[in-house]
């Protein structure tokens, strides 16, 4: 395969989950070798859909997948499945190949090596941090050698050495690379091109450029059709007017007034349908519990990991309402565990002030039940459920319609975190605990998101990597776990 020759081709693909939930309509579609793509779309669109495409984990419903002769593909996932957390790293790898690999040690070093890892291949997955793991996944697919990879949210959970190390990996990569992620400033630093799906006409329009410039050029034409749109409706509203007047004079006026309104109807088939798939969600004030008073968490000592092995640290914390705390800390040190042992309640050196409602954000989010629908794990933080109250909160967060009434496990990532949100404004917690908030939340929601915490007036402990984020919201204290 030579550089610039086209190593896939979408022709006329659609594909649906069911009949009320289609996904791709007729997606024509080219990929070259070399090339480096970004996926855009608003969440639920369909990118991770279009991996799986690719991968074969899903059949188109119509159209033809042409793939060069040969092609490897390897997909970076999201998250490690629940099932793989129990493997050591050297059942993980062995797992991505079909048959055994018997030289897997020196490979499983030398990919680990590339990701910024040292592990031992016996240790288990699970008892790796959150950005150890997302550096895992990256590692899983480049074992696989692939001409096609694969990255969905790559930077999710990785610390700033993380992200700044595979932005390098990637720009200096030099086969074919296609990515979904939300951050912009990741995105810019290696896109040539760009795939935007469209949540609504459920088409993919492609583009070349880097990645800001091609978001301009979209809000570019988004601004261009609205303007399109304003001029028509006031012409057609103008020739409406002019039909009622005209009718109401009777004989011949009524042949003028019958044109002016054929005239109107024209018009109005020339609108062109402006992409809605750019909504950001409304702004939002996350209600804190009422009649806090005192200190509503104190820290006096926490646990840390060092060389692997637990190492306890003192601190001097208290955080009263509308107080916000900001842990940091390496990928690796704890900060995840720390946040799990707060919110259940068992970290040692912790306490919280009784009668005190904790809104926990888990960056997995396992603390929802997948096998429930949105509704139902809306109600479970109600103290009185209402289905009206239910329905307000949810669509605030972009989860319409039928959505209301799926399973949290069939929601897209970016979903789950708007559910996740919606969770946290029902339940009006006196203590909000946030391990990285920022993943898999389309980039346009954030502001939004950012001011909503700024204001917040409980307690606030908040891990986040993405500084941006970060300096969007009042930050009372910092905790350096590392110090």
């Amino acid at each position: 395969m030579s550089q610039g020759e086209v190593i896939v081709r979408f022709e006329n693909v659609s594909f649906d989950f069911g009949i009320k939930k289609p996904i791709l309509h007729e997606v024509s579609i080219t990929v070259r070798k070399g090339s480096k793509i970004t996926i855009m779309g608003q969440n639920g669109a369909g990118k991770s859909t279009l991996f799986g495409l690719l991968t074969g984990a899903h059949t188109p419903e119509d159209g033809k997948i042409i793939m060069a002769h040969g092609l490897s593909i390897a997909i970076s996932r999201q998250v490690i499945p629940r099932e793989e957390m129990e493997l050591s790293v050297r059942e993980f790898f062995q797992n991505m190949f079909p048959t055994k690999v018997y030289d897997i040690d020196p490979r499983i070093d030398k990919v680990l090596e590339t990701v910024n890892l040292t592990a031992d291949h016996d240790k288990l997955i699970k008892t790796f941090s959150g950005g150890q793991q997302a550096r895992l996944l990256l590692a899983s697919a480049l074992i696989q050698n692939p001409d096609l990879l694969l990255l969905d949210e790559p930077t999710n959970n990785l610390d700033h050495d993380g992200i700044a190390h595979l932005t390098k990996f990637l720009q200096e990569y030099k086969k074919t690379l296609m990515v979904i992620s939300h951050d912009a400033e990741f995105l810019n630093a290696f896109t040539e091109g760009v795939l935007y799906l469209d949540v609504h006409t459920h088409k993919v329009e492609q583009y070349v450029g880097n990645y800001f410039d091609v978001v301009a050029e979209i809000s570019a034409r988004i601004e261009k059709e609205n303007r399109k749109n304003a001029l028509l409706a006031k012409e057609i509203q103008e020739n409406k007017d002019k039909a009622n007047f005209f009718a109401n004079k009777g004989g011949q006026m009524r042949m003028v007034a019958k044109r002016m309104r054929e005239k109107a109807e024209e018009l109005e088939e020339e609108k062109v349908d402006v992409r809605k798939e750019d909504r950001t969600i409304r702004n939002f004030i996350l209600p804190a519990q009422e009649g806090l008073t005192g200190d509503v968490v104190v820290i006096t000592s926490f646990s840390v990991l060092k060389n692997h092995k637990p190492v306890e640290r003192k601190a001097k914390v208290n955080l009263r309402k509308n107080q916000h705390l900001l842990l940091r800390g390496p990928n690796g040190i704890g900060k995840t565990t720390l946040l799990e042992s707060i919110a259940n309640g068992t970290a040692k050196g912790v306490t919280i002030a009784p009668d005190v409602i904790v809104g926990y954000y888990r960056q997995d989010f396992s603390n929802m039940d997948f096998n429930k629908t949105v509704y139902e794990e809306l109600a479970a933080v109600m103290a009185r459920p209402y289905e009206e109250t239910i329905r307000t909160a949810a669509a605030s967060f972009l989860i319409t319609g039928e959505l209301v009434n799926t399973k949290i496990g069939n929601l897209s990532e970016g979903q789950k975190g708007l559910v996740a949100f919606a969770r946290l404004f029902l339940l009006r917690p006196g203590l909000l605990i946030l391990d990285e908030p920022t993943n898999h939340i389309n980039f346009r929601h954030l502001p939004v998101i950012a001011s909503a915490l700024d204001k917040f007036e409980g307690a606030m402990i908040l891990v986040s990597h993405v500084d941006d984020f970060v300096n969007k919201i009042r930050i009372d204290e910092v905790l350096d776990l590392a110090k």
